[in-house]
Formats: C-alpha cells, structure tokens, sequence
C-alpha cells in the first residue's frame, strides 16, 4: 500500500504555521465550552429531579414544606425524569433547525461574529435558566422550555462555524487525522463539563450552570477578538492556491462517480472558471451533493446513539448501578475517551486509505457487538470503565470522523471547486439531520426506559446503529470496489 505524501515527508506538519495551531487551538477550545455547557445539563439531572419533586417523595429535599408546596413541578421523580427527557427534545430539535440556518448564515456573515455572538448569548441563557431561576425560587416548566428552545438556536452557531474555519485553514492532506483529533473537541467539551459540574455540585446545581456559562461566555469574548476565520484576512494564500492541482486536491474521499478514474463532473456552481468572486451555494444545492443525504440520514441514526449515551450515561450508571452522582459523573469521561482516540485513529486510518466508508463500516460492525457487550455490564466499575471506552471507540469515532471530516470533504469536493462557501451550509445539513434522529432519539429513550427498561433502550442503540450501516452501503460498496481495483491495477503495473 502507498502512503499518502503527507505521510511520507512529514510534509503536513511542515506546512502549518502558528496561525495554523491558533486557529486549531481556538476552534477546539471555543466547541469544547459550548459542549461543556451541554454536558452540566446532563450531570445535574438526578439533582435538578430531586429539586422539582415535593419532599414527600424527596427525602433529600432541605427546603421547608410551605416552599415546595408552592413551586414543585412534579409530584414524583419518575415524572420529573420524563420532563427532563422533554427538555432533551425540545433542545435538539431547536438545535437541529438552528443547524439548517446557521450553515446558510454562517456561509453569508462573517463567521467570527456568529459564532462569538452564539457563545456569549447562549451563556446568558444558561445562566438564566440554571442559576437564575433557582436562586429567585421560580419554578415554570413553560419557562424552562423557551430558555431551552432558544439555547439550541443559539448552540447551532457554533459547529457549522467552526468546521467551516477549519476546512478554511486546513486543506485535504491530512484531513482525516487533523480533523479526527480536532473533533475530540467534543468529547475533551464532556470531559471537561463532567469535572467542572461534579467540583460544584456539592455547593447546588445552580453553580454549575454559573461555573460553565461564566467560563463560556469568556471563550466567546476571546474567539471575538482572537479568531481568523480564513488565511486571506491576514494576507496568506488560500489553501486551494496552496495545493498542488496534480495531486487533486479537491477531489472528495466521498464522490458520487462509479469509477474515480472517470469521474467527470455533471455541473458546476461556478460555471466560469475565471469568475473570482464566490457566491455562497444555495440549501437545494447543498442536498444535492453527492453523499451529502446518505451520510445526513446515516448521522441521524448514529448521532441518536452518541448523544444518548451523551445525555443519559450519568443518569443511568446512577439510576441502574445505584452509583453516586458525581462518581457516575467522572466515570461517564472514560465513553469521550474512547470517542477521542476512536475518531483520531480512524481519521488516520482513513487517510491512508483515502477512503472514508470502510473504516466506518468496520467500525460500526464492531459498534454493535460493544453495545451487546456493555448492556450486560456487571456492577464494577473498573469493568464498566473499560466496556464503556470499547463503546465510545466504536461509536464516538465514527460520530466524529461524519461530522467534521466528512462534512469537511463533502463541502469542498469537485462539483464545487473547492467553494468555501459551501463548508458552513453542508455542515449545517449533516449536522442538522443528525440532532434531528437524536432529538427524537433522547424522547425515545426516556419512554423505553420508562417503559421496557434499560436492556430494551440498548436494543434500541442496536437497531439504529445498523441503521447508519444501511444508509451508507451504497458507498461502502462503491469505495471497497475502488480499493480493490486500485490494488488489482497497482498489482498488474508490478
């Protein structure tokens, strides 16, 4: 097998500068606050469950009886759960439809000033909703459901933004390992919620959203005075002048032809070559980029067993083990350790390949078999741990190879040239489907559990995770087909 250049010469690191590791630092950091925000919401639901019942059915409960007389929500926890699940929804969907118009903003605005105001807005919000609200006593399910509603609108800034920024700096040597660690973003975004809500929990669950939301929107200030959103802004060439044409460079891993050696494009949005000025592409054109619905409907399957896992993992090992919060709450990091190394490896994995669809393929198979394996986990911690890294490797990479390299490939392939107008929209698109299963996804595990149990909700992860194998099969077929011609072809020449 012949190594990619990039590998070969070490020429990827040698073609970055310090505006390269300020960019990536900064679009790292500023996705891991805005997940961290997301991940306390996630900690803090036994606490926020106990506060919204009467102490009735809360022996925990400190506060008079005259005050939850007046403000509990729920008269039982199972009930407070079911609203917690809600807000789950409600926040993904919202965050799903901001998705779809952040791509398209994103593509038209400059993308510092959307993803900055996304950062800082959103942190008021939380704010409002988690400390505010519990500090003036005043409880409203009503309440709690705009604020969510509005947070994911203004959540969706950032991960349109950021990948555009990224596709912006980064071109397509390397793609799959430099975007496989970046989108560790994510996961380092739980690890560090995880630590910040579990240090502050003792105090109430009201200084956790202020810890999280404080440092939040502190990001968001940096990223406003901090961030350069493309190379040209500070003068350097574009990384398509930067790319040698010979290795074409803007030739997706993922393209829509039968044989890559014929591969001619049936339409372009820049119909004159010469024209300099680039328009942003329209939504329908977006859609209609080759692999961008089969991996938008293949994500949408994947993205409801990640964020579960995402939302209820604390819940859970606390709600079937008997474990303490916050002891659930720093076990849960081993899922985003296993995501990390997972969706860095396989990026790897997949540039020497230059194929993107076996390495998921291989993944999500062996995806499945760690489900089985960590729904029958036993009550041992240190086993849990282990199972549940399996599961984040799995699971986690693949989630994060389709949401940055991937929407990063299928944003500048060749039916665009290279359009950077496009990274934000078809971002949006991938992403967007995606919240939109885990949305339905997060209401869905509360029923089943609520329900079924526990073991039906993995049956549940089993079947969606087939799912993404399904939507993607066309072009699993498609890529081992080439992978085996080129070997015949590289055979034959020998």
């Amino acid at each position: 097998m012949a190594w990619p250049r990039f590998l070969q010469r070490g020429s990827l690191l040698s073609g970055f500068s310090h505006h390269h590791v300020a960019v990536f630092l900064l679009t790292f950091f500023s996705y891991s606050l805005l997940h961290a925000s997301r991940k306390t919401f996630s900690n803090v639901k036994v606490s926020i469950s106990k506060q919204w019942t009467p102490s009735a059915f809360n022996t925990s409960a400190d506060l008079p009886a005259e005050v939850w007389s007046s403000n509990h929500l729920f008269p039982s926890t199972e009930e407070a759960t079911l609203f917690l699940g809600t807000l789950d929804t409600v926040f993904l969907f919202s965050y799903a439809v901001g998705l779809f118009i952040s791509g398209v903003i994103g593509d038209r605005l400059n993308l510092r000033w959307v993803l900055s105001f996304g950062m800082c807005s959103s942190a008021f919000v939380e704010f409002v909703f988690g400390t505010l609200t519990e500090w003036l006593r005043f409880y409203n399910k009503w309440l709690y459901c705009g604020l969510w509603i509005v947070n994911g609108l203004l959540q969706s800034t950032g991960w349109p933004c950021v990948v555009a920024v990224m596709g912006n700096w980064f071109g397509k040597a390397g793609r799959g390992v430099v975007f496989g660690l970046w989108s560790a973003c994510a996961s380092v975004g739980n690890i560090l919620g995880a630590c910040l809500a579990s240090s502050v929990l003792q105090y109430g669950y009201e200084y956790a959203f202020l810890v999280t939301a404080s440092v939040q929107f502190a990001g968001g200030i940096v990223i406003f005075f901090g961030l350069l959103v493309s190379p040209e802004e500070i003068g350097l060439p574009s990384i398509e002048a930067e790319e040698n044409p010979e290795e074409d460079s803007h030739r997706p891993l993922i393209n829509g032809a039968e044989n890559e050696d014929e591969y001619e494009p049936n339409y372009s949005i820049q119909e004159d070559e010469a024209v300099t000025q680039v328009t942003a592409i329209s939504f329908h054109q977006a859609c209609c980029l080759p692999g961008v619905i089969p991996y938008s409907l293949a994500y949408a399957c994947l993205k409801l067993v990640n964020y579960s896992f995402f939302f209820w993992l604390p819940f859970y090992l606390s709600n079937n083990f008997g474990w303490k919060e916050a002891e659930a709450d720093k076990l849960s990091i081993w899922y985003d350790v296993g995501g990390i190394v997972g969706g860095t490896l396989q990026g790897f994995i997949s540039d020497v390949l230059q194929k993107r669809a076996p390495v998921l393929a291989l993944s999500l198979f062996l995806a499945v078999g760690s489900l089985v394996g960590y729904s029958r986990s036993p009550n041992n911690k240190s086993i849990n741990a282990l199972l549940m890294t399996i599961t984040g490797f799995f699971i986690g990479g693949p989630s994060n190879m389709i949401s940055s390299a991937i929407s990063a490939d299928l944003g500048r392939q060749e039916l665009i040239q290279g359009s950077s107008e496009a990274l934000a929209t078809v971002t949006g698109i991938v992403d967007g489907t995606g919240s939109i299963g885990a949305a339905v996804g997060q209401y869905l595990v509360s029923l089943i559990q609520d329900n079924l149990g526990w073991m039906w909700v993995f049956y549940f992860f089993i079947l969606m995770t087939s799912c993404t194998i399904l939507f993607i099969s066309p072009l699993i077929v498609r890529e081992v087909f080439s992978l085996v011609q080129r070997r015949q072809a590289r055979t034959l020449s020998e």
